[in-house]
């Protein structure tokens, strides 16, 4: 089974336990009459709509490349978790306003022994697959499952909140806490809603993940063979659970095609293995330049013009730079 499809097996179960734990939920609101239940329940119609959102949009982007989309449909993810961001954050709206209005028309509250119960059992599920959500989804690379683990977190954590507050609403009788309580965990989910915006926008606008470039760097830092004199120009997008990388790699000017192209192979192989083996990978080779010799430890180089003074540590600014020769100044 391929990784996307991974994916998708998983999203799948996510859109069934979120029908189920609505379900639950809606139980719970029937029995007590809480609002702040009846909030936990807005959320988790949120979750079944996104459910289905990033099932469809997973689907999508498991289809493979083609004419008219030469590097894949990974993209689709991001608008997934886009729309799920949005749905957050109007539900943490929508929360608020029910909320306000609950001050207003106060509504008897009841049988919260069973509320609590019910939605604890909720929080606990969600909680386990938020885990599994974001684990797979960090592993493949894939936003939407990130997203989705996210949401089941944001779920879980605030009906937690809310099981602490009918809990000191069931021993003190302070009815107005409940919607106290809705409120403050609404303002909470809507900050979520955001951050998944933010990271889909991100990913729309090919923004630079510096996490992921960093941490690629110093795998090179590390692995770094003689022949590879400099790297520069490297580029790296995510789509989806796909990583393209493009770069320049500079090597002895007097290795053949076939010997650059066992340097370019040792790069890819490393970073493979690093990170996806789900990736396209470009590097272009150039050959070195006799002002480059003073940043060269190559050790047996029969056609050095000067001796070597210093090795030039690759970061973020000079391996991203669009340089094509570097020297030890």
């Amino acid at each position: 089974m391929s990784l996307s499809q991974k994916n998708l097996q998983l999203q799948k179960w996510i859109v069934l336990i979120a029908i189920i734990l609505l379900a639950i939920k809606g139980v719970a609101y029937f029995l007590t009459h809480s609002i702040s239940i009846l909030t936990d329940a807005l959320e988790s119609i949120v979750n079944v709509a996104a459910g289905f959102i990033g099932l469809f949009s997973l689907y999508i982007a498991s289809k493979p490349s083609d004419q008219n989309h030469p590097y894949g449909h990974g993209k689709a993810e991001f608008l997934s978790a886009a729309i799920e961001g949005t749905l957050i954050a109007v539900a943490g709206i929508v929360i608020i306003f029910k909320a306000v209005n609950n001050f207003i028309y106060r509504q008897p509250i009841q049988k919260l022994d069973y509320g609590i119960l019910l939605i604890a059992i909720t929080a606990f599920i969600n909680f386990i697959f938020g885990i599994i959500s974001i684990r797979q989804g960090k592993k493949n690379n894939s936003l939407a499952l990130i997203a989705s683990g996210r949401h089941l977190h944001s779920d879980a954590f605030s009906t937690l909140g809310i099981i602490t507050g009918l809990i000191i609403i069931y021993y003190t009788k302070i009815l107005w806490l409940d919607g106290a309580i809705a409120i403050l965990f609404a303002f909470i989910i809507i900050y979520t809603g955001y951050r998944i915006i933010r990271k889909s926008i991100a990913g729309i606008m090919d923004e630079a993940d510096t996490t992921l470039l960093e941490k690629m760097i110093t795998v090179l830092n590390n692995n770094r063979r003689q022949n590879w004199v400099d790297l520069h120009n490297l580029r790296v997008i995510k789509y989806g659970g796909r990583l393209h990388v493009d770069s320049h790699l500079t090597v002895p000017w007097y290795l053949n095609v076939e010997e650059a192209h066992v340097e370019i192979e040792e790069l890819s192989k490393l970073i493979k293995e690093q990170f996806s083996n789900s990736m396209e990978l470009f590097v272009h080779s150039d050959g070195c330049q006799y002002f480059q010799c003073p940043i060269c430890f190559k050790n047996d180089c029969p056609v050095r013009k000067h001796p070597f003074e210093k090795r030039i540590e690759w970061d973020i600014v000079n391996i991203s730079a669009d340089k094509k020769h570097r020297s030890s100044e």
